[in-house]
């Protein structure tokens, strides 16, 4: 019998690079009485080739798919502001990280979580990285959606 269930509310990168709509998603997860909140943190030159990232596609940020990739990724001061906002809100926040660089990245919040990818369950460097990390808990993905 589970008796205690744990409710993570899926933001991603659902925010649009607009820490305002973060806010407005962590309440909204926080009213809906979730436990915590996850994002995804990418290295874009690591996660992506340079002939993905010079694609073209039209989006609020530019031309390309590195424009487009760049404008959806948070750096330090606005995870220190979701950090800041989620203490305030007194919910959880996690991320999953697509590389080793983003899981270092993550690693300068206390964080209570880590989750791995289905993307990065092939990545034994990866996977030696986040293998080192103590007393955290992981969420570990094993199917694509």
């Amino acid at each position: 019998m589970i008796n205690d269930i744990y409710l993570i509310a899926e933001i991603g990168i659902n925010h649009n690079g607009n820490i305002d709509v973060v806010k407005k998603l962590i309440d909204n997860a926080k009213n809906a009485n979730f436990d915590s909140v996850k994002f995804q943190k990418r290295t874009i030159d690591k996660v992506y080739t340079k002939e993905v990232l010079d694609v073209p596609r039209e989006s609020p940020w530019g031309k390309t798919n590195r424009q487009q990739k760049e404008g959806l990724e948070f750096g330090f001061d606005e995870y220190s502001e979701i950090d800041n906002y989620c203490k305030h809100k007194k919910i959880d926040w996690f991320a999953s990280a697509w590389d080793i660089e983003s899981l270092e990245f993550l690693g300068k919040f206390n964080l209570k979580f880590y989750k791995i990818a289905s993307a990065m369950i092939v990545d034994k460097d990866f996977l030696r990285e986040v293998a080192k990390k103590k007393n955290i808990h992981l969420y570990l993905q094993v199917c694509q959606q």
